[in-house]
């Protein structure tokens, strides 16, 4: 039987929900592409609720004490007398959030010998030393496919509302005044701009899909092509560096991994040949 040690964010300062806003969720079958969603056999919990906090443990306690695990969750997670470094040490699975990372470091996971699996509850590792997870033997997982489609949603709405000089404007608002000249004086329309996105994996995928209907140019970099059908369709421009991407875009959105090939990557070289 494993121990498994959870580390999720704290419960809503107002506390933890009584009601949602939603009775129920839209049902999703497949991705976009064809891939089928999880099926599990059964669930405990009703989809829509909060799981991702400390009371909501991702659902996860009455499956897992069934099997005879141990589950651990904490959202104290950093420094060495936290609950996640005392109850590392005998742990077999973390379980973490990209939002709410548990640095796994070179350090902790030497401290850390029955560990087997790091579990990121959501997508991105660059909270894990994957190199000593490689030399210890630890597979480091993701769940991929979940939130792609959320971070694709919330990266349209910062670019408009960048564009848009949305907060600002709505500040004025919230001071209780209406200067409609200092709202409008850094607003645009998105519309026929040159929007690119460096990476078109999933997400950066999902980007250019929401932003072609606002009748933009759009452009990409990535490591592998996108298909020539999926590039006519979306009418998108390959670029084949980054450097060659910035130098035409109004606005750019990064949308890969934290790993050795994209660190640094938007240095002040990179932003200098922005427009």
């Amino acid at each position: 039987m494993a121990k498994v040690l959870c580390v999720l964010y704290d419960d809503p300062v107002g506390g933890y929900p009584t009601s949602y806003a939603r009775d129920a969720i839209p049902k999703i079958e497949r991705y976009p592409g064809g891939q089928t969603v999880p099926n599990p056999k059964q669930i405990d919990f009703k989809p829509g609720e909060l799981l991702g906090s400390v009371s909501g443990e991702l659902g996860l306690r009455r499956f897992l004490e069934a099997q005879g695990h141990t589950l651990i969750v904490t959202a104290d997670k950093d420094g060495p007398n936290s609950v996640f470094e005392r109850e590392l040490a005998d742990s077999e699975i973390v379980i973490s959030q990209p939002f709410w990372p548990a640095y796994l470091t070179a350090e902790r996971i030497r401290k850390a010998p029955k560990l087997k699996l790091a579990v990121t509850a959501g997508i991105g590792s660059d909270h894990v030393d994957l190199q000593a997870a490689i030399e210890h033997g630890i597979t480091v997982a993701e769940v991929t496919y979940c939130n792609s489609i959320s971070v694709a949603e919330h990266v349209v709405m910062m670019i408009l509302a960048l564009v848009r000089n949305y907060i600002p404007s709505y500040q004025w608002v919230v001071n209780g005044g209406w200067n409609i000249a200092d709202s409008v004086s850094r607003a645009y329309d998105l519309e026929a701009m040159a929007v690119g996105t460096v990476g078109a994996g999933r997400i950066g995928a999902a980007v250019l899909r929401r932003l072609k209907p606002f009748d933009v140019e759009l452009h990409y970099t990535d490591r592998h092509r996108l298909p020539a059908t999926v590039e006519q369709e979306l009418k998108v421009t390959f670029h084949p560096t980054a450097e060659q991407l910035v130098r035409v875009c109004d606005v750019v959105t990064i949308n890969t991994p934290l790993h050795p090939e994209t660190e640094h990557l938007f240095n002040d070289g990179l932003i200098a040949q922005m427009k």
